[in-house]
């Protein structure tokens, strides 16, 4: 379906609106990499100008009907401007990558102006060996992760040289619808809400001619509907991860290779995801070890969201998303007894059918109101449910290329929902896998070990697919990240060498870390000490 004026948002989309609070950013994003030379920022604008045509929504603002009555509207923003969204700067000599990676926790950190089109572009010079990179930032309301992968041809080529756009190809002159009164917001909500109940009307007249399959069909969503539930009974753990968190973020990066985990799953069974969570798994439980926190018999659950987008709906903005609650199991030190535990749990969320259930319900909150949907939206991000976000986005398996530079990494850029400490994202591209981890700045200083323990939880797969012994998680290959400052441990308040807590008994915001200093120093009032210059 074209993007229109005057659009109303999906529930799915308005229930990551509802989601967003003063710490908990709901916007989605990526790190690009770029062989050099940087382009001219000009001929950027330029380029990106050119295909801006091919999705309307990205010069569309959301507006809320008089008093609420209704889900926010996309309308056209007639004070749209290309240079507010996309901008320019350059890090400092001598342009590492973890200068670029600070620079993006900065931009993650900082939330969008709901007030504008829900999105940012950075284009970023002075990285060494001649690079640039871009740094994406948009709302979760406007794109999925699976439509983010679409929205590259906008920006993307396939060859170094394509063919030119046509002359004056999406130059002229853009003209926006006026500004909506508050009657005709209030007409465009009816008119969304009538066509969905219109939708859902001529559903219930075809399965009227079908009353077999529509039992089956029905059986099937009440059991999902049922088994969601059921799950909402059976909290996730309580781990330090799931703490309270602040508005400030940091970012790591992992670089893998696709071949390895289908060299994985090859020979393991499963699947490339399968691989993925069990990864994962082997790199959170190292984590939580040198947390001081034991893992036996500790099984995390991680949202693991699935696209339910059909394939006439390839290139279409919105959300077309489900989740499933996958298994993180912890507690299992051996890498194939921990694949094939994971490949088992996610055979049977497959064969569930909570998937059903999912969409049934998201069907029901096409017709809530807007003070029940977000209720609803809030209880489905409930840290009762799950530990973190693990999506895994499939992405393109040729080089891309922009103004004829090549792409060379891309690490997405997930979202922290309130009370969530870290969130993994990973994406596919010409044959490499590239983790993207985000974490809270105050609960993960020590993010780095995770991202290490995903490398050295890697080299025990490929050990064991290689009929080699596994190597022990904590003495893979040497890293090249930069040291990491040293993780705080639980205490246990035993002096006799005693088994520690598997939970720690705070579970409060962070109380140590450069945020925290600098809010004890906004209570007391004191005046920030003036730094030593160093010697």
């Amino acid at each position: 379906m074209p993007q229109q004026h005057l659009d109303r948002l999906t529930s799915i989309d308005a229930s990551f609106l509802h989601q967003e609070g003063r710490a908990s950013h709901m916007h989605i994003g990526g790190v690009l990499l770029f062989e050099g030379p940087a382009p001219k920022f000009d001929d950027f604008l330029d380029h990106i100008r050119r295909r801006l045509h091919l999705v309307p929504r990205y010069r569309q603002k959301l507006v809320t009907p008089p008093l609420e009555t209704g889900r926010p509207l996309w309308v056209d923003d007639p004070d749209f401007n290309l240079e507010y969204h996309v901008r320019h700067t350059a890090l400092p000599a001598p342009g590492t990558e973890d200068q670029l990676f600070v620079l993006a926790s900065r931009i993650a950190s900082q939330q969008l102006d709901r007030s504008k089109p829900l999105w940012e572009a950075w284009m970023v010079e002075g990285l060494a060996d001649g690079r640039f990179a871009m740094l994406s930032k948009t709302h979760h309301a406007l794109v999925d992760g699976i439509a983010g992968v679409d929205l590259a041809s906008v920006l993307f080529d396939l060859e170094p040289e394509p063919e030119p756009d046509p002359p004056d190809s999406g130059l002229e002159p853009w003209r926006p619808h006026g500004e909506p009164s508050p009657a005709e917001l209030v007409l465009a909500g009816v008119r969304g809400m009538v066509t969905t109940t219109a939708k859902l009307v001529t559903r219930a007249l075809a399965a009227a001619t079908r009353p077999a399959t529509s039992v089956n069909l029905m059986r099937d969503a009440l059991e999902g509907v049922g088994e969601i539930f059921w799950a909402g009974l059976n909290p996730a753990p309580e781990t330090p991860l799931n703490t309270k968190i602040g508005p400030h973020r940091r970012f790591a990066v992992v670089r893998q290779q696709l071949a390895d985990y289908k060299e994985i799953k090859d020979a393991l069974g499963g699947t490339v995801n399968d691989v993925v969570l069990t990864v994962v798994s082997g790199a959170l439980a190292e984590w939580l070890r040198s947390r001081g926190i034991r893992t036996e018999g500790l099984e995390m659950r991680a949202l693991v969201p699935v696209s339910v987008r059909r394939q006439d709906q390839q290139g279409t903005l919105g959300n077309q998303l489900t989740v499933m609650r996958g298994p993180l199991p912890v507690y299992i030190d051996d890498p194939v007894a921990r694949l094939r535990f994971v490949r088992s749990a996610m055979d049977g969320l497959k064969e569930s059918k909570q998937a059903v259930g999912a969409a049934t319900l998201a069907a029901v909150n096409n017709l809530a109101p807007p003070t029940i949907l977000a209720q609803a939206s809030r209880l489905n991000f409930s840290t009762r449910l799950f530990n973190l976000i693990v999506t895994n986005i499939p992405g393109p398996q040729v080089p891309l290329y922009v103004l004829g530079r090549r792409l060379l990494d891309l690490f997405p850029v997930a979202f922290l929902p309130e009370g969530h400490g870290l969130a993994i994202a990973i994406m596919s591209y010409n044959g490499s896998l590239d983790y993207g981890l985000l974490g809270d700045y105050d609960a993960m200083p020590d993010i780095g070990l995770v991202a290490e323990g995903i490398d050295a939880s890697l080299a025990q797969l490929l050990d064991a697919a290689r009929g080699r012994r596994p190597r022990p998680i904590s003495s893979g290959a040497p890293s090249t990240r930069a040291p990491m400052p040293a993780p705080q441990r639980v205490s246990d308040n035993r002096s006799n060498g005693g088994p520690r807590p598997i939970i720690p008994k705070a579970r409060g915001r962070a109380e140590d870390g450069p945020a925290a200093d600098m809010r004890a120093k906004r209570q007391r009032g004191a005046r920030p000490a003036r730094k030593r210059p160093q010697v």
